[in-house]
């Protein structure tokens, strides 16, 4: 190990690995996944602590680099797209967190398994209003809106940045208002 490189090539070595991941390399996939593991878990547990939740948050930063993973830029570092999935990853849980408290969710049982939503039928005016908007918006509403995603996890879906989809929403519920106009969703 250099001064320069006090991780021993580690950063070059995930990289090239992701690389050969997003060509189809399942060997380096697994590689990258068995050394990004404890990784994800020091930054994870960095942020919070001894909280038994932070398993579970490691999980959903691992399924977010496998839903994600074609949008790593070969040319950029591996190290800071992880941390912020799973930095992302970690406000979302406090978000859930403070949310539950909000509504006086009180078993650890409820936080454990809720229940999903309601399926409810979108009006024939809002159905024909979201089949207008162009399929990017579309989809970035339909995660948020309809199937409760959150903004990481529709991002993930969609293969696209947190701040990508936001956008692609804000536009699309900006063009629903305008399609709707007056008409009762």
């Amino acid at each position: 190990m250099s001064e320069a490189d006090p991780h021993g090539g580690r950063e070059e070595r995930w990289r090239g690995w992701m690389v050969a991941a997003q060509d189809g390399d399942a060997a380096c996939y697994q590689k990258l996944l068995g050394e990004l593991l404890p990784f994800v878990r020091g930054v994870v547990r960095g942020r919070m602590g001894g909280e038994p939740a932070a398993e579970d948050v490691v999980q959903n930063v691992l399924i977010s680099i496998h839903l994600s993973r074609h949008t790593f830029r070969a040319e950029r570092p591996l190290t800071p797209w992880v941390r912020a999935i799973a930095r992302n990853a970690v406000v979302d849980w406090a978000r859930r967190r403070a949310r539950s408290r909000e509504v006086g969710i009180a078993s650890a049982d409820a936080l454990a398994a809720p229940a999903p939503p309601p399926r409810q039928e979108l009006s024939p005016g809002l159905a024909r209003a979201l089949g207008r908007l162009p399929d990017a918006q579309r989809e970035a509403v339909w995660l948020l809106k309809v199937e409760g995603l959150t903004v990481t996890e529709a991002a993930a879906r969609a293969g696209v940045s947190a701040g990508a989809l936001k956008l692609r929403a804000h536009r699309g519920y900006r063009a629903l208002r305008d399609l709707l106009g007056g008409e009762r969703w």
